[in-house]
Protein backbone atom coordinates (compact mmCIF):
# COMPACT_ATOMS: atom_id res chain seq x y z
CA UNK A 1 0.00 0.00 0.00
CA UNK A 2 1.25 3.45 -0.95
CA UNK A 3 1.05 6.58 1.17
CA UNK A 4 2.94 9.82 1.78
CA UNK A 5 4.19 11.40 5.00
CA UNK A 6 5.23 14.96 5.82
CA UNK A 7 8.61 14.92 7.58
CA UNK A 8 9.20 18.65 7.99
CA UNK A 9 7.69 22.08 7.35
CA UNK A 10 9.82 25.16 6.59
CA UNK A 11 9.04 28.79 5.92
CA UNK A 12 9.96 30.18 2.50
CA UNK A 13 11.19 33.77 2.74
CA UNK A 14 11.74 36.50 0.18
CA UNK A 15 14.72 38.81 0.68
CA UNK A 16 13.38 42.13 -0.54
CA UNK A 17 16.32 44.30 -1.58
CA UNK A 18 14.42 47.41 -2.69
CA UNK A 19 14.51 50.27 -0.19
CA UNK A 20 10.81 50.97 -0.77
CA UNK A 21 9.94 47.56 0.67
CA UNK A 22 8.36 46.14 -2.48
CA UNK A 23 6.46 42.91 -1.66
CA UNK A 24 6.75 43.47 2.09
CA UNK A 25 3.27 42.99 3.52
CA UNK A 26 1.83 41.79 0.21
CA UNK A 27 -0.01 38.51 -0.24
CA UNK A 28 2.12 35.76 -1.80
CA UNK A 29 0.57 32.89 -3.74
CA UNK A 30 1.38 30.13 -6.27
CA UNK A 31 5.13 29.67 -5.55
CA UNK A 32 6.61 27.88 -8.55
CA UNK A 33 10.12 26.66 -7.66
CA UNK A 34 12.49 24.78 -9.96
CA UNK A 35 16.21 24.09 -10.38
CA UNK A 36 18.51 24.08 -13.38
CA UNK A 37 22.25 24.37 -14.01
CA UNK A 38 22.06 28.05 -13.01
CA UNK A 39 20.62 27.34 -9.55
CA UNK A 40 17.22 27.42 -7.85
CA UNK A 41 14.54 29.85 -9.02
CA UNK A 42 11.10 31.06 -7.98
CA UNK A 43 8.12 32.68 -9.66
CA UNK A 44 5.38 33.92 -7.35
CA UNK A 45 2.08 35.77 -7.65
CA UNK A 46 2.03 38.98 -5.64
CA UNK A 47 -0.99 41.15 -4.82
CA UNK A 48 -1.90 43.82 -2.27
CA UNK A 49 -4.16 43.08 0.68
CA UNK A 50 -6.75 44.46 0.69
CA UNK A 51 -7.14 44.54 -3.08
CA UNK A 52 -8.55 47.90 -4.10
CA UNK A 53 -10.82 48.51 -7.11
CA UNK A 54 -8.77 48.78 -10.28
CA UNK A 55 -5.68 47.06 -8.87
CA UNK A 56 -4.45 43.94 -10.72
CA UNK A 57 -5.34 40.55 -9.25
CA UNK A 58 -1.71 39.57 -9.49
CA UNK A 59 1.79 40.49 -10.67
CA UNK A 60 4.45 37.76 -11.13
CA UNK A 61 7.92 38.30 -9.64
CA UNK A 62 11.03 36.11 -9.84
CA UNK A 63 13.84 35.30 -7.42
CA UNK A 64 16.87 33.05 -6.90
CA UNK A 65 18.06 30.99 -3.94
CA UNK A 66 21.13 29.07 -2.81
CA UNK A 67 19.32 27.02 -0.16
CA UNK A 68 15.90 26.53 -1.82
CA UNK A 69 14.20 28.43 1.03
CA UNK A 70 15.44 32.04 1.07
CA UNK A 71 14.98 33.87 -2.23
CA UNK A 72 16.46 37.16 -3.39
CA UNK A 73 13.87 38.84 -5.59
CA UNK A 74 14.26 40.92 -8.72
CA UNK A 75 13.20 44.54 -8.49
CA UNK A 76 11.02 44.42 -11.60
CA UNK A 77 8.22 41.93 -12.37
CA UNK A 78 8.91 38.94 -14.57
CA UNK A 79 5.35 39.18 -15.95
CA UNK A 80 3.14 42.22 -15.46
CA UNK A 81 -0.46 42.81 -16.57
CA UNK A 82 -1.13 44.23 -20.04
CA UNK A 83 -0.74 46.14 -22.16
CA UNK A 84 -3.03 43.88 -24.19
CA UNK A 85 -6.52 43.07 -23.03
CA UNK A 86 -5.99 39.33 -22.49
CA UNK A 87 -4.27 39.90 -19.14
CA UNK A 88 -4.80 43.60 -18.45
CA UNK A 89 -6.55 42.95 -15.11
CA UNK A 90 -3.95 40.59 -13.63
CA UNK A 91 -1.42 37.80 -14.13
CA UNK A 92 -1.53 34.76 -11.84
CA UNK A 93 -0.42 31.17 -11.19
CA UNK A 94 2.92 30.78 -13.04
CA UNK A 95 4.16 27.36 -14.18
CA UNK A 96 7.55 26.90 -15.86
CA UNK A 97 8.24 24.30 -18.56
CA UNK A 98 11.74 23.86 -20.00
CA UNK A 99 11.34 23.14 -23.71
CA UNK A 100 13.89 22.32 -26.42
CA UNK A 101 17.25 24.12 -26.37
CA UNK A 102 16.58 25.19 -22.75
CA UNK A 103 13.89 27.63 -23.88
CA UNK A 104 11.48 28.58 -21.10
CA UNK A 105 7.72 28.43 -21.44
CA UNK A 106 5.74 30.07 -18.66
CA UNK A 107 2.06 29.18 -18.44
CA UNK A 108 0.08 31.70 -16.44
CA UNK A 109 -3.47 32.90 -15.92
CA UNK A 110 -4.42 36.10 -17.69
CA UNK A 111 -7.35 38.03 -16.20
CA UNK A 112 -8.92 40.32 -18.77
CA UNK A 113 -11.68 42.14 -16.91
CA UNK A 114 -14.04 39.62 -15.38
CA UNK A 115 -12.08 37.92 -12.55
CA UNK A 116 -14.12 34.75 -13.12
CA UNK A 117 -12.98 34.44 -16.75
CA UNK A 118 -9.24 33.87 -16.63
CA UNK A 119 -7.48 32.47 -19.68
CA UNK A 120 -4.45 30.20 -19.87
CA UNK A 121 -1.62 32.27 -21.37
CA UNK A 122 1.93 31.45 -22.50
CA UNK A 123 5.08 33.57 -22.32
CA UNK A 124 8.32 32.40 -23.94
CA UNK A 125 11.98 33.35 -23.66
CA UNK A 126 15.57 32.24 -23.27
CA UNK A 127 15.44 33.33 -19.62
CA UNK A 128 13.01 34.88 -17.15
CA UNK A 129 14.25 38.39 -17.83
CA UNK A 130 13.46 38.20 -21.54
CA UNK A 131 9.97 36.71 -21.64
CA UNK A 132 7.63 37.59 -24.47
CA UNK A 133 3.90 37.09 -24.08
CA UNK A 134 2.87 34.83 -26.92
CA UNK A 135 -0.76 33.75 -27.01
CA UNK A 136 -3.83 32.37 -25.28
CA UNK A 137 -3.13 28.64 -24.87
CA UNK A 138 -6.56 27.58 -23.59
CA UNK A 139 -9.88 29.35 -23.10
CA UNK A 140 -13.04 28.16 -21.39
CA UNK A 141 -15.90 26.90 -23.57
CA UNK A 142 -19.46 28.21 -23.07
CA UNK A 143 -20.84 27.25 -19.65
CA UNK A 144 -17.42 27.04 -18.03
CA UNK A 145 -14.86 29.59 -16.92
CA UNK A 146 -11.66 30.67 -15.25
CA UNK A 147 -9.02 28.43 -16.87
CA UNK A 148 -6.01 28.58 -14.51
CA UNK A 149 -3.34 26.74 -12.47
CA UNK A 150 -1.46 24.85 -15.21
CA UNK A 151 0.41 21.62 -14.53
CA UNK A 152 2.35 20.21 -17.50
CA UNK A 153 3.63 16.61 -17.52
CA UNK A 154 4.82 14.13 -20.13
CA UNK A 155 3.38 10.62 -20.35
CA UNK A 156 5.27 7.44 -21.12
CA UNK A 157 3.80 7.62 -24.64
CA UNK A 158 5.80 10.81 -25.28
CA UNK A 159 2.73 13.05 -25.44
CA UNK A 160 2.21 15.96 -23.05
CA UNK A 161 -0.61 16.55 -20.59
CA UNK A 162 -1.86 19.97 -19.53
CA UNK A 163 -3.87 19.75 -16.31
CA UNK A 164 -5.77 22.89 -15.37
CA UNK A 165 -8.43 24.21 -13.03
CA UNK A 166 -11.73 25.44 -14.44
CA UNK A 167 -15.07 26.60 -13.04
CA UNK A 168 -18.41 24.89 -13.58
CA UNK A 169 -21.68 25.10 -11.63
CA UNK A 170 -20.16 27.33 -8.92
CA UNK A 171 -17.34 24.87 -8.24
CA UNK A 172 -13.75 24.27 -9.32
CA UNK A 173 -12.81 21.16 -11.26
CA UNK A 174 -9.64 19.73 -12.84
CA UNK A 175 -9.56 19.47 -16.62
CA UNK A 176 -7.07 17.79 -18.94
CA UNK A 177 -5.77 18.53 -22.42
CA UNK A 178 -3.27 16.53 -24.51
CA UNK A 179 -0.68 17.77 -27.01
CA UNK A 180 2.34 16.54 -28.95
CA UNK A 181 4.69 19.21 -27.56
CA UNK A 182 4.98 21.02 -24.21
CA UNK A 183 3.38 24.11 -25.75
CA UNK A 184 0.53 22.34 -27.53
CA UNK A 185 -1.61 22.76 -29.48
CA UNK A 186 -3.91 21.31 -26.82
CA UNK A 187 -6.93 19.07 -27.32
CA UNK A 188 -9.28 18.94 -24.32
CA UNK A 189 -10.27 15.45 -23.16
CA UNK A 190 -12.23 13.96 -20.25
CA UNK A 191 -11.54 15.17 -16.71
CA UNK A 192 -8.88 12.96 -15.08
CA UNK A 193 -10.81 12.61 -11.78
CA UNK A 194 -13.57 14.31 -9.83
CA UNK A 195 -14.81 15.14 -6.32
CA UNK A 196 -15.75 12.55 -3.70
CA UNK A 197 -18.99 12.86 -1.75
CA UNK A 198 -18.82 13.26 2.03
CA UNK A 199 -15.04 13.73 2.00
CA UNK A 200 -12.65 16.64 2.40
CA UNK A 201 -12.54 17.18 -1.40
CA UNK A 202 -16.30 16.95 -2.05
CA UNK A 203 -16.82 20.30 -3.79
CA UNK A 204 -13.72 21.99 -5.26
CA UNK A 205 -10.65 20.59 -7.01
CA UNK A 206 -7.56 22.32 -8.35
CA UNK A 207 -4.35 21.11 -9.93
CA UNK A 208 -1.05 20.69 -8.16
CA UNK A 209 2.45 19.57 -9.18
CA UNK A 210 3.16 16.15 -10.68
CA UNK A 211 6.22 14.11 -9.62
CA UNK A 212 7.40 10.73 -10.91
CA UNK A 213 9.83 8.85 -8.67
CA UNK A 214 11.82 5.98 -10.25
CA UNK A 215 9.80 2.77 -10.38
CA UNK A 216 6.54 4.41 -9.32
CA UNK A 217 3.41 5.86 -10.88
CA UNK A 218 3.30 9.63 -11.32
CA UNK A 219 1.71 11.40 -8.35
CA UNK A 220 -0.12 14.73 -8.31
CA UNK A 221 -0.32 16.71 -5.09
CA UNK A 222 -3.68 18.27 -5.80
CA UNK A 223 -5.85 20.79 -3.97
CA UNK A 224 -9.35 19.99 -2.75
CA UNK A 225 -11.99 21.76 -0.71
CA UNK A 226 -15.48 21.64 0.73
CA UNK A 227 -18.23 24.04 -0.35
CA UNK A 228 -17.03 26.63 2.19
CA UNK A 229 -13.61 26.68 0.47
CA UNK A 230 -11.50 25.08 3.22
CA UNK A 231 -8.67 24.00 0.93
CA UNK A 232 -6.33 21.11 1.75
CA UNK A 233 -3.58 19.29 -0.15
CA UNK A 234 -4.02 15.63 -1.07
CA UNK A 235 -2.43 13.14 -3.44
CA UNK A 236 -3.47 10.95 -6.35
CA UNK A 237 -1.48 8.63 -8.66
CA UNK A 238 -1.98 7.76 -12.32
CA UNK A 239 -0.72 5.14 -14.72
CA UNK A 240 2.29 6.12 -16.83
CA UNK A 241 0.14 7.65 -19.59
CA UNK A 242 -2.27 9.46 -17.22
CA UNK A 243 -5.17 7.43 -18.58
CA UNK A 244 -6.45 6.09 -15.26
CA UNK A 245 -6.16 6.66 -11.51
CA UNK A 246 -4.16 4.00 -9.64
CA UNK A 247 -4.43 5.27 -6.03
CA UNK A 248 -5.80 8.22 -4.06
CA UNK A 249 -5.27 9.27 -0.46
CA UNK A 250 -8.29 9.11 1.82
CA UNK A 251 -7.18 11.96 4.06
CA UNK A 252 -5.48 15.24 3.17
CA UNK A 253 -1.69 15.25 3.28
CA UNK A 254 -1.42 18.86 4.45
CA UNK A 255 -3.98 20.68 6.60
CA UNK A 256 -3.11 24.31 7.36
CA UNK A 257 -2.55 25.30 10.99
CA UNK A 258 -5.00 27.74 12.57
CA UNK A 259 -4.69 31.07 10.70
CA UNK A 260 -2.31 33.59 12.21
CA UNK A 261 -4.62 36.45 11.29
CA UNK A 262 -8.28 36.71 12.26
CA UNK A 263 -9.30 37.63 8.71
CA UNK A 264 -7.13 34.98 7.01
CA UNK A 265 -8.48 32.25 4.77
CA UNK A 266 -8.37 28.59 5.87
CA UNK A 267 -6.32 27.31 2.97
CA UNK A 268 -3.23 25.35 1.98
CA UNK A 269 -2.58 25.27 -1.77
CA UNK A 270 0.16 23.24 -3.51
CA UNK A 271 2.07 24.86 -6.37
CA UNK A 272 5.36 23.09 -7.20
CA UNK A 273 7.80 20.31 -6.25
CA UNK A 274 11.48 19.47 -6.27
CA UNK A 275 12.98 16.04 -5.56
CA UNK A 276 16.12 15.66 -3.41
CA UNK A 277 18.97 13.31 -4.24
CA UNK A 278 17.69 10.92 -1.54
CA UNK A 279 14.17 10.84 -3.01
CA UNK A 280 12.47 13.26 -0.62
CA UNK A 281 9.88 15.49 -2.29
CA UNK A 282 10.07 19.20 -1.51
CA UNK A 283 6.50 20.49 -1.90
CA UNK A 284 6.06 24.26 -2.11
CA UNK A 285 2.68 25.69 -1.16
CA UNK A 286 0.94 28.83 0.03
CA UNK A 287 -0.97 29.13 3.30
CA UNK A 288 -3.68 31.66 4.17
CA UNK A 289 -3.17 33.07 0.62
CA UNK A 290 -0.37 35.19 2.08
CA UNK A 291 2.64 33.14 3.21
CA UNK A 292 4.87 30.55 1.52
CA UNK A 293 5.98 27.23 2.96
CA UNK A 294 7.80 24.05 1.98
CA UNK A 295 6.87 20.54 3.11
CA UNK A 296 9.39 17.70 2.98
CA UNK A 297 7.33 14.70 1.87
CA UNK A 298 8.40 11.06 1.83
CA UNK A 299 6.76 8.23 -0.13
CA UNK A 300 6.04 5.18 2.05
CA UNK A 301 5.14 1.67 0.99
CA UNK A 302 3.79 -1.15 3.14
CA UNK A 303 2.85 -4.75 2.44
Amino acid sequence: MLTFSVEALDDVTLDISRPDGLLAGYDLMSPYVWSDDQGCHLLVRVLPNPLKPGEPTGVIYRGDSEDHLNFTMDREPAIAPGPGGDDAAGVEDPTVVIAQDHELLVYYTGVHGDPLQGRMMVARGDDLRSLNKERVALEAPPGEGNIKEATVAQGADGRWRLFYEYARDHASRIGLAIGDTPDGPWEVTDDPFTVREEMWDNWHLSTGPVVTLPGHDPVMFYNGATADARWRIGWITFDADFRSVTARGLEPLIVPPPPEHRDATDIAFAASCLVDDDGAIQLYFSAEDRVLRRATVRMLESA
